[in-house]
């Protein structure tokens, strides 16, 4: 039984907002949804947002009429690794309506402080690391994930960019598994669902469970959560 406890990385960048819709036009960012709005059962799982608007149950999300750009860091990683996140990606842009895009290898090591020294989006980093690294991963935890937010209005916040560190020996041992890639792709899968805006649940069946039973795919409550965090109105 591979247990896994994923920490949310509470990163918040405020800056005032001055950006208009009028503007946000004249610089690239439009209103042409990249994919629609995801069909899913709803009332049937347990789903919890990680934030959401203020005075309102709407939750704080990416913008689903832009990519999410995301680049690797390869050190410590297993074999085979940008296919686990390709795949884990997939996922997560089907469940949601979200559209990831991979820009590349990179050097970047900057899990602990993820976006707080720019008022501008970057790409969200995924990379393998140990506790002595990051220490959030220490014990049996396989994962950390977040993302920060930028007020783009007085009344909204916005994801802009995120990470995911993952636990570099629990990697390394299942890709020794001969059943190993499931696990290991959901494990991402849990990660990206907070990237994305999950937080955990209690209910075991959900993926978003804090502690991973052994389940490889999203759940209902899973999927519903996913369905509205892309469901938001572009900015």
């Amino acid at each position: 039984m591979l247990v896994t406890l994923v920490v949310l990385v509470g990163l918040l960048v405020f800056v005032p907002g001055v950006t208009t819709y009028r503007i946000q036009a004249l610089v690239g960012l439009g209103n042409d949804r990249l994919h629609g709005v995801v069909d899913t059962p709803r009332g049937q799982g347990a789903y919890r947002f990680t934030r959401t608007q203020p005075g309102s149950e709407e939750p704080v999300s990416y913008n689903p009429c832009r990519s999410i750009e995301y680049v690797v860091n390869p050190t410590g990683a297993p074999d085979g690794y940008l296919s686990i996140v390709a795949q884990a990606a997939t996922e997560v842009s089907r469940a949601s309506g979200f559209e990831f895009e991979y820009v590349g290898p990179t050097t970047d090591r900057d899990f602990l402080d993820r976006g707080a020294t720019s008022l501008s989006s970057s790409p969200v980093l995924i990379g393998w690391a140990t506790s002595a690294e990051v220490p959030g991963l220490a014990g049996e935890v396989a994962g950390l994930g977040g993302s920060a937010a930028v007020q783009r209005t007085p009344d909204h916040l916005s994801y802009t960019t995120g990470m995911v560190a993952l636990d570099q020996d629990v990697f390394a041992q299942l890709a020794s598994s001969p059943d190993g890639l499931p696990e290991a792709r959901a494990i991402v899968m849990h990660e990206l669902g907070h990237v994305v805006g999950l937080a955990h649940v209690e209910d075991p069946t959900e993926l978003m469970y804090g502690d991973n039973l052994g389940r490889t795919s999203f759940g209902p409550g899973d999927l519903e959560g996913l369905a509205r965090l892309g469901a938001v109105d572009c900015l």
